[in-house]
């Protein structure tokens, strides 16, 4: 059974897309089915998978208007078990022309199309936008959980409780089955202060919802890394820029915990 994550938080930088993209292809490094669906108009997923956004003709933007199907704008990837729906610019207008609609199910339109490939992938992972707008409220009401990565920086709390707020309401309505999967700490610096003191107050507030390595019981955490850094202007997950990397490492260990079942 296909599962669906959505990787969120309004807050920008905090490497939402950076999860995204190096989750879906630590599983698919593991040989699961997976899905990249790129939901943020700044397609940054998309072009860090080595895709031009000018030469691709349809995206998730088409398949929200209805004049293409999802199936009908995947595209392969480096990895044999990854495939991407990209994005675009164009991505932003959605809320204009299909919102401004009278519509009562506009926060499921992702749900329902990706209704019809869910039996083609293990694992479907959504990136999406940095702002509680209609895009995010419809990756989550498509997810069956989110993970929420938060940047070891300051004011990295900053919002959490709104986006929080969010999930419980769409719990309560159109997403009773929708589940945190957990928090993931970002850029976190084992050599600054700053980085400690986030970790310390997510453990002490969110501890149960922290990811762990089964092996070891260790915290995962994704490091401030050069290698992630760099491998998106490559075209390339971390893993294919340089497998050894710590952040490669981090990510790789986050798709085996999810695996195991978190």
């Amino acid at each position: 059974m296909c599962e669906v994550i959505a990787v969120a938080n309004q807050k920008g930088g905090v490497g939402k897309t950076t999860t995204a993209v190096n989750l879906a292809a630590s599983l698919a490094l593991a040989e699961k089915n997976v899905l990249l669906i790129d939901f943020d108009p700044q397609s940054n997923a998309t072009t860090s998978l080595g895709f031009r956004r000018n030469d691709i003709e349809f995206d998730i933007y088409h398949v929200l208007m209805g004049s293409k199907k999802l199936s009908q704008i995947i595209q392969k990837t480096e990895m044999p078990f990854m495939h991407l729906a990209p994005s675009n610019i164009g991505l932003v207008g959605i809320e204009k022309e299909f919102y401004g609609k009278k519509n009562s199910n506009k926060d499921l339109i992702l749900r329902k199309k990706i209704q019809e490939i869910l039996h083609l992938y293990d694992f479907i992972i959504i990136d999406s936008p940095p702002a509680l707008g209609p895009l995010t409220i419809n990756a989550l009401s498509a997810a069956d959980s989110v993970i929420i990565p938060i940047q070891c920086e300051f004011f990295a709390l900053e919002g959490l409780a709104q986006l929080l707020s969010t999930i419980k309401i769409l719990r309560d309505t159109t997403s009773p089955h929708l589940e945190i999967k957990g928090f993931l700490p970002t850029m976190y610096s084992s050599q600054n202060n700053l980085s400690k003191q986030v970790f310390a107050d997510l453990s002490q507030h969110f501890d149960a919802k922290l990811f762990k390595n089964k092996t070891n019981d260790s915290y995962i955490i994704v490091p401030r890394s050069v290698k992630l850094a760099e491998s998106p202007s490559f075209g390339k997950p971390v893993l294919l820029y340089d497998v050894k990397s710590n952040g490669s490492i981090a990510y790789q260990m986050l798709a085996q915990t999810i695996l195991q079942g978190v």
